[in-house]
């Protein structure tokens, strides 16, 4: 057998790879996972993969990718389902064979109906997801579902084949109600805010389009914790693979990286079961929404942050903007003396000392979390990241610089265009429409009332707040004349 026939089931491991060291025939699948992404397989899968290895569990998984993807589900199925995850700190490097995935589908290779019998399987008993913030297909100006999403409108005509992650769950637990047999729990692991509650309420919406007594059956029979979910998991690249193969021994087109850091808070509130999260270091309470906005605002908000104005000031790289001593200054600034001011959290939780961690945690040489890849998808993230601080601040009359320029770095980023001219790739659902705005104004301070008058991003309220407006525009004017590496040392 030559080298390119062996994968990760057959080749001879590096002495230093920590193998699988249970039996994975004890697995049922017990857990279905919509989103096999880089986050889900250095996070979710891990906790369950160290339950089954430490505490015998049998919690196994079956994966969906929905949408693409399809290549790489053949992929892991070709190496059994096994993949590699590598923690890689300042100080060590720990790579690991992750063996808690016992089977896999996808729409294209295995038709619709196979990914919802499986989800109505009696066994099943989460629904866990990492869709991304764009996947809940929520209006955001009501919180409510969006019936005019093209996938929505597809699912409400066709449910029995639907596109949409909702409507999949929707049709799932209806078959489950006609067989007779219990809900599930559906687990949210995507960062926005009360994930639960979201997910929660656009599944109700749905379900009452199609049938009031299936939205009142799945109100009792289903339940949707919240969850607070940390870790840096840069996406893969061609060099990070290379890498890998390097620490392994053998290629593994499914292999992700990440930093050792990891943190899971997740509400106890399952109505068929759950693993037990707690033995392998989760959180298990009863409200997750202070850890929630904790990370939100300090660690997310300060990576928005970084992303906008590190790309503006020609940093590819999360860890190279923390080479900056201005960068990083005034990273720490924004978490203790912008975002932890608006967080309620609970006694004794120091957020001074989290936030000097947050900073240690950029600084990973090792991990190379482009600023590109953080920046994407602004329009979904603006909004808990940086704005609702900005309305406890407008609230209370405070100051908020950092935050005001965060908000202009995104502004000065969606135009698509960099400081030395070339073309930005704004990867956004409203891409279109945000750059037929800033099209029609330039790179002038017209276009700051203008983008803020989006109602989906900024509501109703701060395109009529002055202090807003005119904090965001003097961040923006010292953006255009003096470039953001400036600008960010001007703070």
């Amino acid at each position: 057998m030559t080298n390119v026939d062996k994968n990760i089931v057959n080749a001879e491991l590096n002495p230093n790879v920590k193998k699988v060291s249970y039996d994975r025939s004890h697995l049922k699948t017990r857990i279905v996972h919509l989103g096999f992404g880089a986050f889900h397989r250095a996070h979710q899968a891990l906790f369950n993969d160290e339950l089954a290895a430490s505490h015998n569990s049998d919690w196994g998984q079956c994966v969906v990718k929905l949408f693409s993807g399809a290549d790489e589900i053949s992929a892991l199925r070709a190496q059994d389902h096994l993949y590699t995850v590598v923690e890689k700190g300042a100080e060590q490097t720990d790579v690991k064979v992750i063996g808690v995935v016992r089977e896999s589908l996808h729409p294209q290779l295995d038709g619709i109906d196979a990914v919802l019998e499986k989800m109505a399987e009696p066994d099943v008993a989460i629904i866990s997801l990492t869709i991304t913030e764009k996947g809940y297909c929520v209006d955001p100006a009501t919180g409510r579902l969006d019936k005019d999403n093209a996938l929505i409108a597809h699912d409400l005509l066709d449910p029995a084949h639907p596109q949409s992650a909702i409507g999949y769950l929707v049709q799932a637990l209806q078959i489950r109600r006609e067989r007779g047999l219990g809900g599930f729990s559906v687990m949210s692991c995507d960062n926005v805010p009360e994930n639960g509650q979201l997910v929660r309420q656009v599944v109700l919406d749905f379900a009452a389009q199609r049938d009031p007594e299936l939205a009142d059956w799945i109100g009792t029979h289903a339940s949707f914790p919240c969850t607070m979910v940390d870790r840096i998991v840069p996406a893969a690249t061609a060099d990070s693979l290379a890498e890998i193969t390097e620490l392994l021994g053998v290629a593994d087109p499914c292999a992700i990286a990440c930093e050792p850091f990891r943190q899971w808070v997740i509400e106890d509130h399952f109505v068929a079961g759950r693993p037990q999260w707690e033995r392998v270091g989760a959180e298990l309470v009863q409200d997750v929404v202070p850890f929630e906005e904790m990370k939100l605002r300090m660690l997310n908000g300060s990576h928005s942050f970084l992303a906008y104005l590190g790309y503006l000031g020609g940093y590819q790289h999360i860890d190279e903007t923390m080479t900056d001593a201005h960068y990083r200054r005034a990273a720490l600034a924004l978490m203790t003396q912008e975002q932890a001011p608006t967080l309620n959290m609970p006694a004794g939780t120091d957020l001074t000392a989290y936030a000097e961690m947050l900073i240690e945690r950029f600084a990973n040489p090792n991990l190379k979390h482009r600023t590109w890849q953080i920046a994407m998808d602004g329009s979904q993230k603006l909004p808990q990241r940086l704005l609702q601080p900005v309305r406890t601040h407008l609230q209370r009359g405070t100051d908020f610089p950092h935050l005001a320029l965060g908000v202009a770095g995104w502004m000065r980023y969606v135009s698509g265009v960099d400081e030395q001219g070339q073309a930005i790739d704004v990867r956004d659902p409203m891409a279109a429409q945000l750059k037929t705005i800033c099209d029609q104004h330039g790179l002038n301070i017209s276009v700051v009332p203008a983008l803020a008058g989006v109602e989906a991003i900024f509501g109703t309220d701060l395109a009529a707040e002055p202090q807003f407006i005119d904090a965001v525009t003097q961040a923006y004017t010292r953006l255009m004349t003096d470039g953001a590496r400036a600008a960010v040392a001007a703070l």
